[in-house]
């Protein structure tokens, strides 16, 4: 009897448990499973011994207790969008894949309480589509937000596009229902602004990456629909005068500007030369091939026309003090969509370019000009050939940062050595300005040493202490975020 074959007692248990069509057996399914087993970037690739769908959170309680009693971990995955291997199994076709997929209702809508309760299986473009057609907004924007789903966004507290205005998924959370690694349901639920009655599990569990709980609901916080919105794409000849406009923006829109968003000029190259189509916008502006373009977002509680004259008037003050070389207002929805579409083109250009060391880093962003010349510097006095992708959440300090590799270290152990010293040089750059590595896509499989090596050893021994009490046998996710053995000493 071999791990899940059809007689494997767990498999058989689970069957039981959770009905034959949640429960997946890899060797005798005639499925492309890849969905479940390899992640988007094709970087990890894993194996189960079953994976599993249940369909309501007592089921998913269900499933931790029998693996628990079985002695098998268990990896959560929501959409399976995330980018640092957190939701894949490893490779040993031990682990069990609990996909949260079908647990996709929306449970309750509260538009005088500015709230809504959902499953953590609803993509976040569902849970957007449910408060928009309350006349709400659930402003969590993501390029993936038809595929991820609110519990892997809670899991590894998404950021996104908005994050200036409304924070994170943190933010945007009121309350969690989650399992426990003993199987036992945690329902905190209520939807309000003020509780003051004991710990905050809810801060706990959010960003834990599946490693503490399984969230399978949550409630979540909406905001009032703008009425009017106006969206610029603008040129600015320095990352120093991106930040400077920054400044002057939030200091004339207030909260109004509600997205900040930078491209440097080789990720702009790589989607004209992969999809040109989404690089059209950027013709409006007639000399951008060294610039930096600002993507900017403004809102207003009155109406359209507020919302773009105080852009405009904040532009046309950008431009007289120099900051901005030129700015296109979007003039209908198609160009206002044509404009995100560039941005939200770059991560698949560059995974159509070739393979990238990638970064999710985040600081203060007065140090981000500084940050981004020294280490483009460094790299190209150590590779002339290396190239920097740059771009990202400039309004709230989040950057992407990849590296392409020159082409004599782009494959087999060249490239594991060129990773190894681009990531030393990276992240010692991002802690020298109280940075840190990762800003919204999690810890996961690819960072666990990183964090290891570069927290400070007390708050380590706080996460192992935690995760000791919470989930001692390592029946969740375990190599996610922390390593297998606490630290000594």
């Amino acid at each position: 009897m071999s791990p899940g074959s059809p007689s494997d007692p767990l498999v058989a248990a689970l069957r039981v448990a959770l009905g034959d069509v949640a429960v997946i057996v890899p060797g005798s399914s005639t499925d492309d499973l890849s969905r479940y087993l390899v992640d988007w970037r094709g970087r990890y690739r894993g194996r189960a011994r079953a994976i599993i769908r249940p369909g309501t959170a007592d089921e998913v309680a269900a499933a931790v207790r029998l693996c628990a009693e079985h002695g098998i971990s268990i990896v959560p995955q929501g959409g399976n969008t995330g980018l640092v291997g957190g939701g894949i199994p490893d490779d040993s076709g031990q682990q069990v894949l609990l996909h949260l997929g079908r647990l996709d209702r929306v449970l309750c809508m509260d538009a005088d309480n500015l709230s809504m309760t959902v499953e953590a299986g609803c993509t976040l473009a569902q849970v957007q589509a449910a408060a928009s057609e309350a006349g709400l907004l659930f402003p969590l924007s993501l390029a993936s937000e038809g595929t991820c789903t609110i519990g892997g966004n809670l899991a590894t507290n998404a950021g996104g596009t908005q994050v200036l205005r409304y924070g994170t998924a943190r933010e945007l959370c009121l309350g969690l229902q989650v399992v426990t690694a003993q199987g036992k349901i945690v329902d905190t639920l209520r939807s309000l602004r003020k509780d003051n009655t004991g710990y905050a599990l809810r801060d706990l569990y959010i960003g834990s990456e599946g490693t503490l709980g399984i969230i399978t609901a949550a409630a979540l916080r909406l905001h009032p629909q703008p009425r009017g919105l106006c969206t610029a794409l603008v040129a600015c000849a320095t990352l120093e005068s991106a930040v400077t406009l920054l400044a002057a923006m939030r200091a004339t829109l207030d909260a109004g500007l509600t997205a900040f968003e930078v491209m440097g000029a080789l990720p702009l190259t790589l989607v004209r030369r992969h999809l040109p189509e989404a690089a059209r916008i950027a013709h409006a502006l007639s000399q951008y091939d060294d610039a930096w373009l600002v993507l900017i977002e403004a809102t207003s509680a009155s109406s359209e026309a507020d919302a773009t004259q105080g852009l405009e008037r904040a532009l046309a003050l950008a431009l007289d003090e120099g900051l901005v070389t030129q700015a296109v207002i979007a003039q209908s929805s198609a160009q206002r969509q044509a404009m995100w579409a560039l941005r939200e083109a770059i991560p698949l250009a560059e995974k159509t370019e070739g393979l990238m060391v990638k970064h999710d880093i985040g600081m203060p962003t007065s140090v981000v000009p500084d940050f981004v010349t020294t280490t483009r510097q460094a790299i190209a006095a150590r590779w002339p050939d290396a190239r920097v992708v740059c771009f990202g959440h400039l309004g709230d300090g989040n950057l992407h940062y990849n590296v392409q590799p020159p082409p004599e270290s782009a494959g087999g152990a060249a490239l594991l050595a060129f990773e190894s010293e681009v990531n030393t040089l990276v992240f010692d750059a991002v802690q020298a300005r109280r940075g840190t590595l990762s800003a919204e896509h999690g810890i996961g499989a690819l960072r666990q040493a990183e964090l290891a090596r570069r927290t400070p050893a007390a708050a380590l021994e706080v996460m192992h202490a935690i995760k000791q009490a919470l989930d001692p046998e390592g029946t969740l996710n375990p190599g996610r975020v922390l390593s297998r053995q606490a630290p000594s000493g």
